[in-house]
């Protein structure tokens, strides 16, 4: 059975939760206020059993392995500070978490987090982390190419710039998928329990 906005094949997917993008001040949510919210989502992912797959972004130390290609605001040969991209302590990452890493925005292209989905069976996705307008919009629009029904927690993503959260929140998501706060998401995982 399923609820109106997950399935019992949902997994839990959270955008680039480390060290080095954290420290940003975001909007409109702090930061400290969206760390909370994942935290509440992966413990309550771990509890029914359901997939929790924690993303994070690294490069080489000298940048080398950053995209290539021409941009007005290009990471190439960028230096990155030791530990930038280990995942929070808060996390609490488990044996059974599913660690992806990826390098660029999206976390499906050249990972294996489609394939590591697909033999889970996993149908649905909700999708949490930073930064919205970035990492987590290029992967809600991955996802839904490859055939996932993908739920964003719109208080459980943050951005650095208001207008781009808007944007993605507003006009994006809702062609993508479904929105949804934490709590709601919360409520959706408990009615699984009283239906199944």
């Amino acid at each position: 059975m399923t609820s109106d906005l997950l399935d019992p094949r949902t997994a839990l997917v959270v955008i680039d939760l480390q060290r080095g993008i954290v420290g940003s001040p975001t909007v409109p949510h702090p930061v400290e206020d969206v760390v909370r919210r994942n935290v509440e989502l992966t413990k309550a992912f771990r509890a029914h059993d359901l997939p929790v797959v924690l993303v994070r972004v690294s490069f080489s130390p000298d940048g080398a392995d950053v995209a290539p290609g021409r941009s007005t605001q290009s990471m190439r040969g960028a230096t990155f500070p030791e530990g930038w991209d280990e995942l929070i302590d808060e996390l609490d990452v488990q044996p059974t978490d599913i660690r992806i890493t990826k390098r660029q925005w999206g976390a499906f292209y050249g990972t294996d987090l489609d394939l590591q989905l697909r033999r889970r069976g996993i149908t649905t996705i909700v999708l949490s982390g930073l930064a919205t307008s970035i990492g987590v919009e290029s992967t809600a629009r991955a996802a839904h190419e490859h055939g996932y029904h993908v739920v964003i927690a719109t208080d459980a993503v943050t951005d650095r710039d208001a207008d781009a959260h808007t944007h993605s929140i507003t006009k994006i998501f809702p062609r993508l998928g479904l929105t949804a706060t934490t709590e709601e998401v919360l409520d959706a995982l408990a009615k699984l329990d009283q239906q199944g």
